[in-house]
């Protein structure tokens, strides 16, 4: 796919999106343009119900707008889904119980027949450190790691997008952690851009190089603040105790919250 590469892997232009209900239509996004460089990381966060999923959704061509367009490599969010452009992960793993991790890892090569299928899942396992778990199932393995396993599933075509909503936060915090630490890894060997759901400020900010701050619904984009950190690449887990990091965490959470001065300190959820 590297003749995707010259195109932003996300371009979102004047995007709303209306809902019908049975009280009425529910107005969920509004006027968003957003703009996602080849291999750039960025977070959505905003208050429950901003419509961070929706937005997730409507890239991924799981739902359609309502107004304004949406492309993924130039192409429309449809013809990207078709080709295989994007992998997706959500917060449950979604692993097939009655199939082994390597069978799980291997279902999309599988479905589109891709030549080979052994030994990229081989590669896939070793990438995210699940080699010696190939023939466990999913009720055998812990909750982070079948979300390695569900990461490893979603690279599996090679794809130059991942899409993130909220994969970590099922996970207690040590756990939710080491996955950051090891998505950081994987994000830098693949260099896939990503669009990440979290409702967690020090993980968008440990993960990204820019978190887009949305605002109550209707979802708007309030503030696009940049990551002054490390490059994505060399971000360690000492990073979370430097004092750039809690900088951004404070740049962020005002940001969430208006532009008023908070108190500083670390917000998990």
């Amino acid at each position: 796919m590297s003749d995707t590469l010259s195109a932003p892997a996300v371009t979102v232009a004047g995007v709303d999106k209306t809902f019908e209900t049975r009280e009425g239509l529910v107005h969920a996004l509004e006027a968003i343009d957003l703009e996602v460089k080849a291999g750039e990381f960025v977070s959505l966060i905003g208050p429950s119900g901003c419509g961070k999923s929706t937005l997730m959704r409507l890239i991924a061509d799981l739902d359609q707008p309502t107004a304004g367009t949406v492309s993924v490599f130039g192409k429309t969010a449809k013809q990207a889904r078709l080709d295989q452009d994007y992998g997706i992960a959500f917060q449950q793993a979604g692993l097939l119980p009655w199939r082994t991790v390597a069978q799980n890892v291997g279902l999309p090569l599988e479905l589109h027949g891709v030549a080979g299928r052994a030994a990229r899942v081989a590669e896939l396992l070793d990438m995210v450190g699940l080699t010696d778990f190939a023939g466990r199932y999913p009720d055998q393995l812990s909750g982070g790691m079948q979300q390695r396993v569900a990461i490893a599933r979603s690279l599996a075509e090679k794809p130059s997008l991942l899409l993130m909503d909220e994969p970590f936060g099922a996970l207690d915090e040590m756990t939710r952690e080491r996955m950051q630490t090891e998505l950081v890894r994987i994000c830098a060997e693949t260099g896939a851009a990503v669009v990440f759901v979290t409702h967690s400020i020090p993980e968008a900010v440990y993960l990204s190089d820019r978190v887009v701050v949305m605002s109550p619904r209707p979802g708007r984009i309030r503030e696009i603040v940049p990551m002054r950190l490390d490059q994505t690449q060399d971000r360690t887990d000492a990073l979370r105790e430097d004092t750039s990091y809690f900088e951004m965490i404070t740049a962020v959470r005002e940001a969430l919250h208006g532009g008023a001065p908070t108190t500083r300190g670390v917000e998990t959820r």
